[in-house]
């Protein structure tokens, strides 16, 4: 009979494995955590898209859906407690509202280590005022050993209006490959943007994301329609690159055409070439309503970028104002237009702010850090469980 395998095994719950930025930093987690040390197990509510899924580098990670139905669903948690008790693992950890129900079937199946991750607001509730999920939170809590926010605003909104305990909070902010995402050559690099689209004298400069509801690409739209009045000797100039794909992307577009400028933008749609797009940037735009830690913003700053983002969730965490790029109120294309003119009129700034923002992010937001903070965490979670 083979020996069972010693290492002890992380199953990761999410909702979806899709193009994400939470997605993406569980992957990371997965491919990047020492081989030796841990196994894993995705657990998907609503299944797993197969190109993403290649992103996952290790041979010896199961993925497995329990094909969860809208609202409650007692079939998906018994599917969820069968699972847990065939595959057995040593910690279970699920990430936000979505699949905190995951909980209980994890500690009806004896799982020995259950920690929760927040890693942004819900989407039907984008400053977290709702009662009902504060109280889905705090009546799943006596089940979870450990919390785990992303951001300052995240972790006090569970101190705060949850009312977890300081103590059984740790605070892990997201990391970014320094390697994979790095300062380019310029508009021309890797062949990114389209043949003749930007010049050598171009300014370009462009947002990454899921294009719907709180990431508010409309806002973006709009401040680059209005920039064009606030600087028209360096109109013809300016260039505008949205890489995403939802239903904002046809509004955007439709808007952006009506105002003359479909020349001057490029709305690519999903794009997996994200660091040789950002690379292609002069300067990086985030205009959400809400954020939790934005990828994004990262691997922007890893590229030498400056960002310009809203001061919205943990975007103030991420951009030093001032020194790394510029924060902005949420939902206002005036404010956002006069920032980005800031760039057009001053470029020593996008240099300077570029190098900054580089720096900032290998002294704070490595992947190397991340990965250090999750291991103690599940090394920890693992010790107070009694697993060896």
């Amino acid at each position: 009979m083979p020996q069972a395998d010693p290492r002890p095994l992380i199953a990761h719950v999410i909702y979806h494995l899709g193009v994400g930025g939470l997605e993406n930093g569980v992957v990371n987690l997965i491919n990047h955590l020492p081989a030796d040390k841990y196994r894993h197990a995705l657990v998907c509510f609503a299944g797993a898209d197969a190109g993403f899924a290649r992103r996952i580098r290790r041979d010896d990670v199961t993925i497995h859906d329990v094909h969860k139905q809208p609202g409650h669903d007692l079939g998906a948690s018994w599917r969820l407690y069968r699972l847990f008790r065939q595959i057995r693992p040593a910690i279970v950890h699920t990430r936000n509202l979505g699949t905190l129900e995951a909980q209980v079937p994890a500690w009806l199946a004896g799982v020995p280590a259950r920690l929760h991750g927040e890693h942004g607001w819900d989407t039907f509730d984008p400053h977290g005022e709702h009662r009902g999920y504060q109280r889905l939170r705090r009546l799943h809590s006596p089940l979870i050993q450990r919390f785990v926010p992303l951001s300052g605003e995240l972790e006090a909104y569970l101190i705060e209006r949850v009312g977890i305990p300081r103590d059984k909070i740790t605070r892990i902010y997201n990391g970014v490959d320094v390697a994979r995402f790095q300062p380019a050559a310029g508009h021309g690099a890797d062949g990114a943007l389209p043949a003749g689209f930007a010049a050598d004298d171009s300014i370009v400069m462009g947002t990454v994301g899921r294009m719907h509801g709180v990431k508010d690409q409309l806002n973006l739209a709009r401040a680059f329609i209005a920039l064009q009045s606030l600087l028209p000797e360096n109109a013809a100039r300016l260039r505008l690159v949205m890489v995403g794909e939802g239903p904002l992307r046809g509004e955007c577009q439709t808007l952006l055409t009506e105002a003359g400028l479909a020349s001057q933008v490029w709305l690519p749609g999903a794009r997996d070439d994200v660091p040789a797009l950002l690379g292609a940037l002069d300067l990086f735009v985030l205009p959400s309503r809400a954020e939790g830690i934005s990828n994004t913003i990262l691997e922007a700053m890893a590229s030498g970028l400056p960002v310009v983002a809203t001061a919205v969730g943990g975007n103030p965490e991420l951009v030093a104002d001032g020194e790394t790029g510029t924060l902005v109120p949420a939902s206002d294309p005036s404010a956002l237009a006069a920032a980005l003119a800031g760039y057009v009129t001053d470029l020593a700034r996008l240099h300077s702010e570029g190098e900054a923002a580089r720096t900032r992010v290998e002294q704070q937001f490595s992947l190397d850090a991340m990965l250090a903070r999750y291991g103690r965490l599940y090394d920890e979670a693992l010790q107070r469980a009694g697993v060896s």
